[in-house]
C-alpha cells in the first residue's frame, strides 16, 4: 500500500473546510438568534432610566409580593401585601411564555377569586415567565417577572 502525500491541495481544502464549518455555525447561531428576539422592551431607553428611580420606590412602597403557582390547568398568581394579605388590584395583565422564544406566549385573563388571580392555561414542563402589571387602586403602577419552574 503506497503512502499519500500530503500536499498543499490538501492543507488548503481542510483550511477552507474547516473554517467553512465555523463560518455556516456562526451564521445559524446569528440567524437563530435575530429571529427569535422578542423586541424593544421600551422606546426609548434613555427616558426609561430617568424615570426607573421614581417607579421602583413607588413600586416597592406597595410591599407586594408574587408567587405563582400552576395545578390542574390552572394558573394562579397570589398577590400579597407586606402583610400577607390577598391583594385584589385595579387592573392586572400578564403574558404567559417560555423565557427563550415567544412562540409559545400566551395572554390569559385572569380573575380574582378572594384569595389569587386564576386563569385556565395549558403549560408543558420547563421555565416558564409571566410578564405582569399590576396597577394599585391608586394607579401605582406594579410591574414584576415572576418565573414559575414546572416539571
Amino acid at each position: 500500500m503506497a503512502e499519500r502525500e500530503i500536499t498543499g491541495k490538501h492543507v488548503f481544502i481542510g483550511f477552507v473546510g474547516a473554517f467553512g464549518v465555523i463560518i455556516a455555525v456562526n451564521l445559524v447561531l446569528a440567524w437563530s438568534a435575530v429571529r427569535t428576539f422578542p423586541g424593544l422592551e421600551v422606546k426609548n431607553s434613555y427616558v426609561a432610566s430617568q424615570e426607573f428611580n421614581d417607579r421602583k420606590a413607588a413600586q416597592e412602597g406597595l410591599g407586594w409580593t408574587v408567587v405563582a403557582d400552576h395545578a390542574g390547568g390552572v394558573l394562579m398568581l397570589h398577590i400579597t401585601d407586606a402583610a400577607g394579605k390577598p391583594v385584589e388590584v385595579a387592573k392586572l395583565e400578564a403574558t404567559v411564555g417560555r423565557a427563550t422564544h415567544v412562540r409559545d406566549d400566551q395572554t390569559p385573563e385572569f380573575r380574582y377569586d378572594g384569595r389569587a388571580y386564576v386563569a385556565p392555561v395549558d403549560l408543558g414542563g420547563g421555565n416558564w415567565n409571566i410578564r405582569m402589571k399590576a396597577w394599585n387602586p391608586d394607579g401605582t403602577l406594579f410591574q414584576q417577572r415572576v418565573i414559575l419552574l414546572k416539571e
